[in-house]
Order: structure tokens, then C-alpha cells, then sequence
């Protein structure tokens, strides 16, 4: 069997993309996969270092603010666009896939199209709460739809295609590690744990509002344990305002660092996850079982942070502040509130797990089934 997966741009995209065909390479162990992506993107890099091949489309979106820099920007994606949907044919006839699946991303538009109009059966896979452009529109093309949260069926025409609420798939060793082991890992006692982070990147709104909290509670010499990650943006700033604040970096309750390399202990550990509101960050939240407050990012198309975050917020599993809402003075008191109300924070821990589809990889699957036997029906 042959496998074509196309996504592109962000991790976001790119990393379910590699964790389906993880999920079909282990049911299928013969089966042969192909990656389309964009040359410049995260994929160019993501990809080959999980040991996938990648086929590259130049592809671009359009920008809709008018600029000097955009109207260049959208002459290049115009000129994407005419030389695509050939591009997209030359990938497909060279590698002669069995079934297609897209993940979303600018690169999964015209190779999810063309396989689809080709005849091959094909597949695509919402991560957020809030569709993407291009999952919209494919949506209207393929066979099949696989959605993380039924919500998104909202901003759908559902008439138009079958679906099935997979979830999203996470890392393996997400959730195989105790509380007690995880502190124990990390050198921490058995007092309130907050972790913290804004993305690889960072978040400068996080990084800053943290600057406070790591202020306050060493101020006050109260028992908490807290790891944060403040990113590349932060790398300048954030050590400097604890230094400036006379308070070390690593300590018996405290680890700040740029990079959380070992995401699994240190949420493992937590009692409560301060973040943005990304699907796979809110996937591995569900699957670990945590209360978080989340602070979608308000510069993501669709706002789609924020209809994802609320997802958890509706079911009582997160405060949710819009980060225009987001004061120092609100943040301390919404973990302060926690802080003195562990029925609170296992009440929302326990929300956040029931989120969590335990049967994702068997939900996937199911799917895939269903593009093999049309497969090999002749339907292509």
C-alpha cells in the first residue's frame, strides 16, 4: 500500500501529519509513504528527520491586508497557484498512491485536490475547533473527514462529506509517568507545581505576566513548584528580570529555561498548565489529565486558538483570558484561587481527561480502512 500525506506551514499541521502515518505504519508495517510539502517550511525539516521522504510544491496563501510587501507576496502565491495543480499531478503520477490523506496547510490545497479529482480515495484531518481555509475547502472534495472536536462541524457544510471525530493523536509518552516520578525527576517536592510556556518561540504576553507570578510566589516564600519555558523571544528578557529580581534560574522550586525538552515529566508533574491554546498543546493537556489557564494567541487565522481553548473553558476543564484581558493582577489572582482550591483543580484535571478519546489511533484507522477498500474496490 501507498501512502501520500500532505500538510505544510507548522507543526500544527505537520506533526499529525507524521503521527498518522505512525499510526498506519504500525498497522501496516509494508505499507510505502510520500510527503508533500513546501520547500521552505518546517516540513522540509520535520519530515526527512522522522525518516519520511518529501516531495516539495511551491505553494503560498494570499494576504488580504493591502501592502506594497502583500501585493508582491500575492503576485508570487498567484504564480504558485497556475503552476500547482501540475505540480501537484507530476507528485502523484510519480509515486501512484493508493490512498491520500491531508492535514492541512497551503501544500495540502492543490495535492489533495488533484488526488481527489483523480480519483484516488482521500482523506483530510481538522486539527482546531475553528477549520482552516484549506480543510474547508477540501472538505467539499474528499471522502472522508477526520475532525479532533465535533465544534468544527459548526463552520462546515456537513451535507457535503462523512466524518468521524478522531481526536488528535499525541506523543507516546505522553502520560506514562507518575506525579510523584515526574518531581521526583525533576528535583521538586510535593508542593503545587504551575508549568508554564509559550511555544518554542515564546509568548511575550506569557513571558511577561510569568515575570509577576515567579515574583510573587518567591516573594511570599509560598510552597510552589514552577517550571517555565520562555522561549526564543524570551531569551534576552526573561533571565534578565530574574536577575534584576534577585531570583536564580534553577533552584529546589524553581526550572526556567528556553527550551522544555522533556514536555512529558514536566507535565506529568503539574498541577496546573499555564499556555496558549494550539491543538496539539490542548491534546496532550487532555490526555495528561491537567488544569490549565490558557491564553489563546489572538494572530492565528480564524481566531482559532480561541474556539479551541473554549472548548476546555465550556467543559470546565480551563479558565480561558483572551490575552487582551491578560493583567498581572488577574493572573495571580486566578492561581491564587487554584492554589487554595485543590477540589478545584482536580475537578478541572478530571474535565480535561474525559476530553481525551483514548481510542484515536483505532478511530484513524478505521478510517484508512475505509480509503483501502475503496482502493481496492477500483474506486479511483
Amino acid at each position: 500500500m501507498r501512502v501520500l500525506i500532505a500538510c505544510g506551514g507548522t507543526g500544527g499541521h505537520i506533526n499529525p501529519g507524521l503521527a498518522i502515518a505512525d499510526i498506519i505504519k504500525k498497522k501496516y508495517p509494508d505499507a510505502e509513504f510520500l510527503f508533500a510539502g513546501t520547500p521552505k517550511g518546517m516540513e522540509s525539516k520535520l519530515v526527512p528527520k522522522a525518516g519520511y521522504k518529501l516531495e516539495t510544491i511551491k505553494v503560498a496563501g494570499f494576504q488580504r491586508k493591502i501592502s506594497l510587501e502583500n501585493i508582491g507576496r500575492n503576485a508570487k502565491a498567484l504564480a504558485y497557484l497556475a503552476t500547482s495543480g501540475r505540480r501537484a499531478k507530476q507528485i502523484i503520477e510519480g509515486f501512484r498512491p493508493d490512498i491520500a490523506i491531508g492535514t492541512g496547510g497551503y501544500a495540502a490545497g492543490p495535492v489533495i485536490r488533484k488526488a481527489a479529482r483523480m480519483g484516488i480515495p482521500t482523506a483530510i484531518h481538522e486539527q482546531n475547533a475553528y477549520p482552516g481555509v484549506t480543510n474547508k475547502l477540501l472538505s467539499k472534495e474528499v471522502d472522508y473527514v477526520m475532525l479532533t472536536v465535533e465544534e468544527a462541524l459548526k463552520f462546515m457544510d456537513k451535507s457535503r462529506f462523512e466524518y468521524s471525530v478522531t481526536g488528535l493523536p499525541v506523543r507516546s509518552n505522553i502520560n506514562t509517568m507518575s506525579r510523584e516520578e515526574a518531581r521526583k525527576k525533576l528535583g521538586f517536592d510535593d508542593s503545587f507545581t504551575i508549568l508554564s510556556f509559550g511555544g518554542s518561540l515564546g509568548a511575550g504576553c506569557i513571558n511577561e505576566t510569568m515575570t509577576e507570578v515567579v515574583k510573587w510566589h518567591t516573594g511570599k516564600n509560598l510552597p510552589v513548584n514552577h517550571i517555565h519555558g520562555y522561549g526564543g523571544m524570551g531569551k534576552d528578557t526573561f533571565p534578565q528580570a530574574m536577575k534584576e529580581a534577585g531570583i536564580p534560574l534553577k533552584s529546589d522550586r524553581l526550572r526556567i529555561t528556553e527550551y522544555i525538552n522533556d514536555m512529558d515529566v514536566c507535565l506529568a508533574a503539574a498541577d496546573l498548565v499555564i499556555c496558549r491554546s494550539g491543538a496539539s498543546t490542548l491534546a496532550e493537556l487532555e490526555a495528561a489529565g491537567k488544569a490549565s489557564i490558557l491564553i489563546p494567541s489572538p494572530i492565528v487565522a480564524g481566531n482559532h486558538q480561541f474556539h479551541n481553548a473554549m472548548v476546555l473553558g465550556k467543559a470546565g476543564a480551563a479558565v480561558v483570558i483572551e490575552q487582551k484581558d491578560v493583567t498581572n493582577e488577574r493572573m495571580i489572582a486566578e492561581i491564587e484561587k487554584l492554589y487554595n482550591d485543590s477540589e478545584k483543580v482536580k475537578a478541572m484535571s478530571e474535565s480535561a481527561a474525559k476530553l481525551h478519546l483514548t481510542d484515536t489511533n483505532d478511530r484513524i484507522l478505521e478510517v484508512v480502512a475505509k480509503l483501502v477498500k475503496k482502493a481496492q474496490n477500483g474506486n479511483r
